[in-house]
């Protein structure tokens, strides 16, 4: 009965040991990197990394957003698509769609680097779906202007908080109307 026992046990443990054996070498080698030494994933988690704590105390309140807004040299930066900035946006503010950030096209709009820089996005707003299309959260404007700012050396970058109603907030917002085209 003994030896019964135990060659049942050896049998029952073998495919087990076999099976553990084999889930070990199935390891995917990890992938050779592409070189491109205009492109730096690591250096980009490092700045959003770096800036989660400073972004949080850089959020702003409604009354705080419009309070800085008339401070001297502040610039009120919209990164969405000019077509959604000529249909509503608040007053005073520079349209740099995020597509277009470069170092030259933000040395234009903002030359000094440690100048107070307010932004918000789609995801402020509501009320208005058309002008402010919600993203994703993940997705928010916010934060990939947030972090692209950081990475071209800006330091002084607060964000308007809140989602608030377009008919409703104290924000003065604006449309722009299409430029008219001449004909002849």
């Amino acid at each position: 009965m003994k030896q019964f026992l135990l060659i049942l046990l050896v049998l029952v443990t073998i495919p087990l040991v076999s099976e553990s054996s084999k889930k070990k070498k199935k390891v995917k080698a990890k992938p050779v990197p592409i070189e491109n030494k205009l492109i730096n994933y690591s250096e980009f988690k490092r700045i959003v990394n770096r800036s989660e704590g400073e972004r949080e105390t850089h959020r702003l309140t409604e009354d705080q957003f419009l309070k800085l807004m008339s401070e001297e040299g502040v610039v009120l930066l919209d990164a969405r698509s000019e077509n959604r900035f000529r249909l509503l946006h608040i007053k005073g503010a520079k349209n740099l769609p995020f597509t277009e950030f470069t170092k030259e096209s933000l040395a234009d709009l903002i030359p000094e680097k440690k100048s107070k820089i307010l932004i918000y996005c789609n995801n402020n707003f509501e009320g208005n779906q058309e002008a402010f299309a919600a993203k994703s959260p993940a997705a928010s404007l916010n934060l990939s202007t947030y972090n692209s700012l950081k990475a071209y050396g800006y330091e002084s970058i607060f964000e308007l908080g809140p989602l608030l109603d377009v008919k409703t907030t104290v924000l003065p917002l604006v449309t722009e109307k299409p430029e008219k085209v001449e004909t002849p």
